[in-house]
C-alpha cells in the first residue's frame, strides 16, 4: 500500500525515513519499500527510482532502516511500471474535448435516425447533439471503449498496440527496470521486487485479457516473455548475487481473466528463469472496479477483485483471513514439484502468529507477508518473538487505510491515529486530525 508520503516529484521526505523508520524498529525479517515508479515521469506523491537524482534520498532511506532495526531487517524496493489513467470527465467536456468523432460515429447516427445528413454536417454539431442525446442513443453509438472514457475515464491498455508507445513497451520496458533495478542496488537495497500483480503493466501483460498479435500475447507463453525478458535485464544488471523477487496474482477474479492454472504456469516458469522468490497476491483490477465519480480516476481495488485483493470484515462465511493462501499452496506445490526450493510468500488477511505458524507447518507457504497487520501494529514481530502476542494491536480489517490510499491521502490507521494526540513532537497528517505514526511500545 502506498502511504503517500514522497513528494510531488517523487522524492524520498522527511515523512518516509519516520515511516519506514518506525517498521523497522519492530525487527522483521525483511521489508519492502511500497510501490516505486520505474520511468522518470510525473506520478504525484509516488516514490520513483526512474533517475539517478532519486538516489541520494534513497540510500538515507536505507541507512534509516538498517541503523532503527540495528540490522535485523532486510530492505527490498518493490517496483513497478504503469500505464495512463485518466480521471472520469464531466459529460460536456467528454463530448466537446476528448471524443474523436470519425465516419463511424457519422453513420451509426444516420442509421440510427434515418436522417443521411449526419455523414457530412460539421463536427461541432455531432458533439452538441451526442451531448444531449439519451444514454440508450449514446450506448448505440460509442463503442466500448469509448464509452468506458465517458463513464469511468479513459484507461491505456497493452492491447493498445495502435498507440506507439504502447507498441514498443517490449522494446523499452527491459532496459527501464534493469536501470531501476541497478539504483535499488546503487542505494543499498538488499533486493528489489518487481510487481506483475494487480493493476500494473506488467500483470497487463501476464493477463489472459492479452491478446497482442506481436508475440506478446494470446498463449501463456507469449504472456510470460516480456515478464521474463524484463527479469533477465535485471538480473544482468545486479547480478547473481543480490535478490530479484517477483509478485503476481493467483488469480485475477475477472472475466476472462487468468485463473489458478496460469498462475501455476507462470509460478513455474518464474522459479525456472532463477527469481528468488514468488510472492502471490489476488485480484486487484480495474475491468471491475466501481465507476468513480466526475473528478476521479477509476480505483483498482472496489469491485470483486478488489475485494478478493484486500478483503475486509464486511464478507462471506470465511472472512478476510487468508483468502489468498489455497492459491498459494497450488502454486507453491507445483514450483516444487518441477524440482525448485524458490520460497513462496503468503500474504492477504493474516493477522495472528497462530494463524501464520499453521500455514507454514502445513506446507502451504515458506514466507507470511503482512501489509494492514503490519500497518495496524509495526510491533508485531518484536512483540510475538519476546512473548507478548497479547499485546499485538490486531487489524480489524475494516480498510480505513484503503479509503485514504484510494483518496491519494497520507494513509494511517484508525487503531492509532487519533491515540495520545498530546504525545510530545509527534508528526500530524495534513489534515491535522491524525497522527502519521503509531505510538512506541
Amino acid at each position: 500500500m502506498v502511504p503517500w508520503r514522497a513528494t510531488e516529484d517523487g522524492f524520498v521526505t522527511q515523512n518516509n525515513l519516520d515511516w519506514y523508520r518506525r517498521f523497522a524498529e519492530g525487527q522483521p525479517a525483511a521489508l519492502v519499500v511500497e510501490a516505486t515508479g520505474v520511468r522518470d515521469i510525473p506520478s504525484g506523491p509516488l516514490l520513483r527510482i526512474g533517475h539517478d537524482r532519486f538516489l541520494p534520498g534513497l540510500k538515507q532511506l536505507v541507512e534509516t532502516v538498517r541503523k532503527a532495526s540495528a540490522g535485523h531487517t532486510k530492505l527490498f524496493i518493490q517496483i513497478i511500471d504503469f500505464l495512463a489513467v485518466k480521471r472520469r470527465p464531466e459529460r460536456a467536456k467528454y463530448f466537446q474535448r476528448f471524443l474523436e468523432i470519425t465516419g463511424r460515429h457519422r453513420e451509426r447516427l444516420s442509421e440510427l435516425t434515418g436522417y443521411s445528413h449526419w455523414t457530412t454536417i460539421n463536427e461541432q454539431t455531432i458533439r452538441e447533439f451526442l451531448f444531449n442525446a439519451e444514454d440508450e442513443l449514446i450506448e448505440q453509438v460509442l463503442d466500448a471503449r469509448e464509452l468506458e472514457a465517458l463513464r469511468f475515464g479513459y484507461r491505456e491498455r497493452v492491447n493498445d498496440t495502435q498507440l506507439p508507445h504502447i507498441r514498443e513497451l517490449p522494446k523499452v520496458l527491459p532496459n527501464i527496470f534493469a536501470e531501476a533495478a541497478r539504483r535499488s542496488r546503487e542505494a543499498g537495497f538488499d533486493g528489489v521486487e518487481l510487481h506483475y500483480a494487480h493493476a500494473y503493466t506488467m500483470a497487463g501483460f501476464l493477463s489472459a485479457l492479452n491478446n497482442r498479435d506481436d508475440g506478446y500475447g494470446g498463449p501463456r507463453e507469449n504472456r510470460a516473455r516480456l515478464p521474463l525478458e524484463v527479469y533477465r535485464a535485471v538480473r544482468e544488471s545486479v547480478g547473481d548475487d543480490y535478490f530479484v523477487g517477483v509478485r503476481f496474482l493467483g488469480d485475477e477474479v475477472i472475466e476472462g481473466g487468468n485463473r489458478i492454472d496460469d498462475a501455476i504456469y507462470f509460478g513455474v516458469e518464474f522459479a525456472t528463469a532463477g527469481f528468488d522468490y514468488l510472492s502471490i497476491s489476488k485480484g486487484g483490477k480495474f475491468e471491475d472496479a466501481e465507476q468513480p465519480k466526475i473528478g476521479q480516476a477509476v480505483y483498482p481495488y472496489t469491485g470483486q477483485s478488489g475485494y478478493e485483493c484486500m478483503p475486509t470484515t464486511l464478507s462471506d462465511e470465511r472472512g478476510p483471513f487468508g483468502r489468498a493462501v489455497p492459491l498459494v499452496a497450488q502454486i507453491k506445490r507445483a514450483v516444487n514439484a518441477a524440482g525448485f526450493n524458490t520460497p513462496v510468500v503468503a500474504t492477504g488477511g493474516i493477522t495472528t502468529f497462530a494463524q501464520a505458524e499453521a500455514i507454514l507447518r502445513s506446507g502451504d507457504a515458506d514466507i507470511i507477508g503482512m501489509a494492514r497487520q503490519a500497518l495496524a501494529d509495526p510491533d508485531w514481530f518484536r512483540k510475538v518473538k519476546l512473548g507478548h502476542g497479547e499485546e499485538v494491536r490486531r487489524c480489524s480489517y475494516t480498510n480505513y487505510c484503503e479509503a485514504l490510499d484510494q483518496a491519494h491521502r497520507q494513509v494511517t490507521c484508525k487503531l492509532w491515529d487519533r491515540k495520545a494526540l498530546d504525545e510530545p513532537n509527534i508528526t500530524m497528517a495534513e489534515d491535522g486530525r491524525r497522527r502519521l505514526l503509531p505510538p512506541h511500545w
